[in-house]
């Protein structure tokens, strides 16, 4: 009887389709350290990951063949030990385009008008009128990553009244982004954008991405918004941009490191607004993941693993 290790917190009702997408298989559900580290030994899925599972199965003779990862990111999973073992990966990708496209353009919109200032004169009681103020109409948005995610900031780009263009690695149109790039051709989207959305992985090809050169080319004054990956921006070319005024704004759900230093810069601009890597967070997260994870894996109990959603590349690392 094949073995599954659930070490995400699902509801009953989850671990009841569970049991039903994988009949004849031994489910077990519970968190990594209240397991028996032998059942990691005997686990052909784990759906969810830790230092524990690390510990029990890389580089042994084991029978894992697959990893279900709770996250849409996967640089901070052992790739390379996956793939010399034979592990297949799928990731999170998909369930997070209302939560991170809203989390966007809450960054935008919240520095187009000057929010983040009215919160601190609220905290400090002060009535103030100051401050300037810009509209998203009429502007041109460059999505760096514009996959599912991308595509639905796309669509709420559009009902704003923006040029929509977008970057990708294959290069290949979507319906909902008016002109698209390979990422060869970045540059050229970062010269004509007013607002940049950053949403790219963190591969050994985008690590350090937008550095000082990169920030060089944006328009002077334009709006830099991540909600990516951190350690694609080179920090310090970040915070020069800013001070120097050739960037106007930036809106950070992610930075590097995280959390920054208490004295570090960015914490008292006053063209920032920084959120604490929450820009997937949605109350159903969970139950999106679950789903995904049940479809995939009635494909896997029925032999038909290579049909399942979001099979990780390991040459492209997500």
């Amino acid at each position: 009887m094949p073995t599954l290790l659930v070490l995400q917190q699902v509801t009953l009702e989850a671990q009841e389709q569970i049991r039903a997408a994988a009949p004849g298989w031994s489910c077990i559900f519970g968190k990594a350290k209240e397991l028996d580290p032998q059942l990691f030994r005997e686990a052909e899925v784990i759906c969810g990951w830790s230092s524990i599972a690390a510990q029990e199965t890389l580089g042994r003779d084991v029978p894992l063949r697959w990893v279900q990862s709770w996250a849409a990111g996967v640089d901070k999973l052992p790739l390379e030990l996956f793939r010399k073992q034979g592990i297949r990966l799928t990731d999170a990708s998909g369930i997070h385009p209302v939560p991170m496209s809203e989390t966007a353009f809450a960054l935008m919109l919240g520095l187009n008008r000057n929010i983040q200032q009215a919160v601190r004169d609220q905290s400090a009681a002060v009535w103030g009128k100051g401050g300037s103020f810009r509209e998203l109409h009429g502007s041109t948005v460059g999505i760096i990553g514009a996959g599912e995610i991308g595509r639905q900031i796309a669509k709420l780009s559009r009902a704003f009244g923006m040029t929509v263009l977008g970057v990708r690695r294959s290069g290949q149109p979507t319906p909902e982004v008016d002109e698209m790039y390979g990422l060869d051709e970045l540059d050229t989207v970062l010269r004509r954008s007013d607002y940049i959305v950053n949403i790219l992985p963190l591969t050994a090809q985008t690590r350090d991405l937008f550095d000082e050169a990169r920030f060089g080319l944006m328009k002077r004054g334009a709006c830099f918004i991540n909600i990516g990956r951190g350690a694609t921006v080179v920090t310090s070319a970040l915070v020069e941009a800013l001070e120097s005024g050739q960037l106007g704004s930036a809106g950070l759900d992610v930075i590097e490191p995280e959390p920054l230093p208490e004295d570090h810069p960015l914490w008292s601009m006053e063209q920032v607004i920084l959120t604490p890597h929450i820009g997937g967070a949605s109350p159903y997260y969970d139950a999106r993941a679950s789903q995904l994870f049940i479809n995939n894996l009635a494909l896997y109990a029925q032999g038909k693993p290579e049909l399942m959603r979001n099979i990780v590349d390991y040459n492209s690392e997500y």
